[in-house]
């Protein structure tokens, strides 16, 4: 019996010793390097990613969580999952930044130390922009729904608030591609030989809807470009102010090019389309065609095929009432251009060449003479 317990002793012992050896070496390796505890990732963390960070064994928690400490200061929320702490930000990680996270020492369940830690790690960038139209410096600008304020970034904007501010000021639409990486803007009002500023802050807003921004959700804002511009003048130009004298005038003056049958007469000097039939005036209108340097083709033409509202792969435009004059559908007349959102540009340039090569009509006036025009109807542009 006394040699039982004899055994009984000295097994006792012998596990006594090789459990502190273990805990020794644990302690040692611990406290030597600190190098067995990691960060599971330190680049490209997005606002609102977990950061997470392994320990080879189980610490006291509540040391970890009460001592720890993010530079610059974030409120966050921390949390275990096994041996891995999960550290959230209660709001989100600022983008572009460079973020420092202490652990103060400590020990493991088994009580072994751990020595303080220091991990690093860096956000996604705010998207940049790569191209602005018009240009920073461009002159002689000419406003419109083919000619828009372009804006285009390298990555989507999604979680991401673009403040806009044209300088003078004013209310404008914009419209967003699909992919959310290029935005058309146009402002409602803007004034000929005008220098405007545009500049552009970005802010993170996560989740939130653009309506339920406020001023505090702008606080921390990213100016990501500052450019500037000149519209053109068009009192340097000659054209008539009195639209309706210069209509009257067409209508009493203009006379037919072809006696029989329809055709579609387009003064270019007067911007004005006429309509005859058998040599009889129907009515006449204004026009806006092709600016200078994207002229409207001057010549005899004929209508080879008409739309109600098509859709431009060209410039992401409806095309209403649209009656094309070439094969290729490169030219043809329409009504003012539409913006996929409804948005209509107004009737203020009508009489002023400023397409990119066809003829606008107004409200009203294409309807009338795309339910007159037949296929093969004549168009003679002068």
């Amino acid at each position: 019996m006394e040699q039982k317990n004899r055994r009984k002793i000295e097994i006792f012992l012998l596990v006594l010793i090789l459990a502190l050896s273990a805990i020794f070496a644990v302690q040692v390796r611990f406290s030597v390097s600190g190098s067995a505890i990691a960060l599971d990732k330190n680049a490209e963390i997005r606002p609102e990613e977990e950061i997470i960070i392994r320990f080879p064994m189980v610490p006291f928690s509540g040391r970890f969580v009460d001592g720890a400490e993010i530079i610059p200061r974030t409120d966050a929320k921390y949390r275990w999952r096994g041996k891995d702490l999960i550290i959230a930000p209660k709001k989100f990680w600022q983008p572009e930044t460079g973020y420092k996270i202490i652990l103060p020492a400590g020990r493991t369940l088994i009580y072994s130390k751990i020595e303080r830690s220091e991990f690093y790690f860096s956000t996604v960038k705010y998207p940049a922009v790569t191209e602005v139209f018009p240009a920073s410096g461009a002159k002689d600008v000419i406003f419109g729904i083919e000619d828009p304020i372009i804006v285009r970034l390298d990555s989507p904007v999604e979680g991401f608030y673009l403040d806009f501010n044209l300088d003078p000021g004013g209310a404008f639409i914009n419209e967003v591609n699909p992919e959310r990486t290029e935005f058309r803007l146009l402002p409602k009002e803007n004034s000929d030989g005008q220098k405007y500023d545009l500049k552009i802050n970005i802010s993170y807003i996560g989740a939130k809807k653009i309506d339920d921004v406020g001023e505090e959700d702008l606080e921390e804002k990213k100016e990501i470009y500052a450019g500037s511009f000149e519209t053109f003048s068009f009192k340097n130009m000659s054209w008539e102010k009195d639209f309706s004298a210069r209509l009257d005038q067409a209508r009493k003056y203009t006379r037919p090019k072809l006696k029989e049958g329809k055709y579609i007469d387009v003064n270019i000097s007067q911007q004005i389309l006429s309509i005859f039939e058998n040599g009889k005036l129907i009515d006449s209108f204004l026009i806006s065609s092709g600016l200078r340097g994207m002229d409207t083709p001057k010549g005899n033409f004929q209508v080879h095929n008409k739309a109600p509202r098509p859709w431009s792969k060209a410039y992401s435009l409806y095309m209403p009432y649209w009656m094309a004059i070439v094969p290729d559908g490169k030219y043809g007349l329409h009504e003012l251009p539409e913006w996929p959102g409804g948005y209509k540009e107004g009737a203020n340039h009508l009489g002023i060449p400023v397409s990119h090569g066809c003829v606008r009509l107004g409200v009203g006036s294409a309807k009338t003479v795309y339910d007159w025009v037949e296929i093969g109807t004549p168009v003679v542009i002068y």
